[in-house]
């Protein structure tokens, strides 16, 4: 077979169209990947509305950044890959690349890890994206570990319920902020519950770290949040991180702290080609997690495929109860 079936968008906002399509070759350092698996995003629904131009996914398209499936095919210079190997990645739908709603997908073999033995494809492919994210942030550029107290803001969020347990992985006490709705879920993950809308941050770092401020805030909010992390950060030691610091915010209230901060882009080795062993790289140590029981995703539950996509997509817009992929 030369064609495969795939979705696509026409348009900003337009219904994603099943069509049939070439099924890609992969060149040199690639790999071609059977999709089984292609894990929702809010930054997806917003690539589809026309909000997302730092994406550069520009439409017509196949979306879809995160996905589960086996090799299929290996191309020239694609390290050890072989086919049939189970793989996890974030490795489509950026920067012009055809995504991974669609039954074969070419992947940069540098972005590919093996997928954790103890998931299946429909969990594994909604991890790669919240997963890299809230590692490089608390890891590569807070270095979490052992003593450290740690406040997630967001804990429940997709990036903030994988940075919750990753922080408790790594020996942290964390903390996290959320709605009164989100309590049974920071708790569960191993988390102290911060209900953001009853206390000030004023009064939560009062209570949690006797007025001194967290080692370590992680926002994945932004925008006031990001101001209010700031708030948070312990005087000379703390560092601050967003995946979601695109405003315009005042460094007066960190610098004034002697705090420190840093951004993470997670598309950045997508859209430059830098830094793709790295996620591979984050990719296979966390499966190390996820197979020792420290880390996994929490499933929304409801199941989609090719021909129900859109009502896929229409209740990450509305509100799933936890995250959401497409099977193939």
């Amino acid at each position: 077979m030369t064609d495969m079936q795939a979705l696509i968008v026409d348009a900003i906002d337009a219904p994603f169209r099943l069509t049939l399509m070439p099924k890609p070759v992969p060149g040199v350092g690639q790999v071609r990947v059977r999709v089984r698996a292609s894990g929702l995003n809010p930054l997806d629904g917003k690539i589809r509305a026309g909000q997302a131009a730092h994406a550069r996914q520009p439409l017509p398209a196949v979306l879809g950044m995160d996905l589960a499936g086996t090799v299929d095919a290996v191309g020239p210079d694609a390290g050890e890959w072989r086919v049939g190997d189970e793989v996890y990645a974030l490795a489509t739908g950026i920067g012009g690349v055809q995504g991974s709603l669609a039954e074969y997908a070419v992947v940069d073999a540098r972005l590919l890890a093996k997928k954790p033995e103890t998931l299946n494809m429909h969990e594994a492919a909604v991890l790669p994206l919240v997963l890299i994210t809230a590692w490089e942030g608390l890891v590569d550029r807070a270095h979490v570990g052992l003593g450290h107290k740690v406040l997630i803001q967001g804990g429940a969020g997709g990036v903030g319920h994988v940075a919750v347990q990753l922080a408790v992985a790594y020996g942290a006490e964390v903390y996290a902020t959320g709605s009164a709705r989100h309590r049974a879920i920071i708790e569960s993950l191993g988390a102290t519950f911060i209900d953001y809308q009853q206390q000030t941050v004023e009064e939560y770092v009062a209570q949690y770290t006797a007025g001194e401020g967290f080692d370590i805030v992680y926002d994945t909010v932004g925008g006031q949040t990001l101001d209010a992390s700031f708030r948070a950060a312990k005087v000379y030691q703390g560092h601050v991180v967003s995946c979601l610091g695109w405003g315009q915010h005042s460094l007066a209230t960190l610098s004034f702290r002697g705090a420190t901060y840093s951004g993470v882009f997670t598309l950045l080795p997508l859209l430059t080609g830098k830094g793709c062993e790295h996620h591979g790289q984050i990719l296979a140590e966390a499966a190390w997690l996820i197979d020792a029981g420290k880390l996994k995703p929490i499933m929304d539950g409801r199941r989609f495929d090719l021909q129900t996509a859109n009502a896929a997509y229409d209740l990450l817009i509305s509100g799933a109860q936890g995250r959401l992929a497409i099977e193939i």
